[in-house]
């Protein structure tokens, strides 16, 4: 069944008129008046609905009942990348919601090849959390992890709460992941840029409490670090068993 996200109150017995763009996926899926779609606000549970007017400009559906849903993962993991260029951060994003990662806080580092700031950053923060969006209706999502501001790396270690368990990707003093006993209060995970932290960086991180940690003794890209690790850490501590 199609999901789509609608930022407003949900609620059993409502009907509605949808927006534009769920408009226009509904007329590229050739869906028709009596077909049933599910929508969801981020509120954590899903809104079963019943299409009863679709035009090429308007559509409108009943809700038929609220479930409650729980897809989410039991571990809390709130991913600190680095900006990559062009679409490895896109796919990162769409990727490491569909893993199940809670937050994503996105930083500029000294070897970041994309620089954004004002509103340039604002519009691909924007950005961001529409794929994330898009993300959670394809894998079944009811939450919706939130993009966080994009800041300096600096900004981003001062701010992260102190109880969680903080690992960094590195192959500087590192574990592997079997060798962590994450926090029941969950995880903060640290990804690089292409050309890696600097070790000023790297010092800061662990000044700020987080530990090293690697896959192995292969170099990893960015985007494939961020993706393996978040899957390693459902499957040891999470709900990939």
């Amino acid at each position: 069944m199609p999901r789509f996200y609608l930022n407003a109150p949900l609620a059993a017995g409502q009907a509605l008129d949808l927006p534009d763009n769920i408009v226009r996926h509904l007329n590229v899926l050739r869906m028709k008046p009596d077909e049933d779609i599910t929508l969801f606000n981020g509120n954590g549970k899903a809104y079963p609905a019943k299409l009863y007017n679709l035009e090429k400009r308007r559509a409108a559906a009943e809700i038929l009942r609220e479930e409650t849903q729980n897809n989410e993962s039991p571990l809390d993991i709130t991913l600190i990348q680095s900006v990559s260029s062009g679409e490895r951060m896109d796919f990162t994003l769409q990727k490491s919601v569909e893993l199940g990662v809670a937050a994503i806080q996105p930083v500029i580092s000294e070897r970041c090849v994309v620089r954004l700031s004002g509103g340039r950053a604002d519009k691909r923060v924007a950005r961001w959390q529409e794929i994330v969006i898009s993300a959670c209706e394809q894998s079944g999502r009811n939450t919706v992890p939130q993009v966080l501001p994009l800041c300096s790396l600096q900004t981003a270690l001062a701010q992260m709460p102190s109880a969680k368990t903080k690992l960094l990707m590195s192959l500087n003093r590192a574990q592997t992941l079997k060798q962590i006993t994450p926090s029941a209060d969950g995880i903060i995970f640290m990804v690089g840029p292409e050309g890696g932290w600097t070790a000023q960086e790297e010092q800061q991180a662990f000044d700020s409490g987080f530990q090293a940690v690697t896959l192995g003794k292969r170099v990893l890209r960015t985007e494939t670090a961020s993706l393996a690790a978040i899957a390693a850490m459902q499957t040891l501590w999470g709900d990939f068993v």
